[in-house]
């Protein structure tokens, strides 16, 4: 039996590293996973429709920007200072709980 939540589908584990608002919105940042995510992604919403930014390539070094429909034709310093704010929230904000680790000398 698996756990199900509210709408009867599967319970996902959450993935929010963090928020930051440009004082008229809220964004909420989400992790690709719970272990060494590649990616995150920014929305302006908690349940993750109106996608602003996908970030990617994050264990690779090789960082791509993809932005969300209707957010392309903002300005190149929003843009900028939208991903910087998004970097901050996911580096700096929720992690998952460090796990249990054991050692054996011998």
């Amino acid at each position: 039996m698996s756990d199900t939540d509210r709408t009867g589908g599967p319970k996902r584990v959450s993935s929010e590293r963090g928020r930051f608002s440009d004082g008229t919105r809220v964004f909420n940042v989400h992790a690709s996973g719970q272990s060494a995510p590649d990616s995150f992604q920014v929305s302006v919403d908690c349940e993750q429709v109106d996608i602003v930014l996908v970030v990617s390539g994050l264990n690779t070094g090789q960082l791509h920007a993809t932005w969300g429909e209707g957010w392309r034709t903002a300005s190149e310093d929003w843009r900028r200072w939208f991903e910087d704010q998004a970097f901050m929230a996911f580096y700096n904000g929720q992690r998952p709980p460090k796990g249990k680790v054991r050692f054996c000398n011998g």
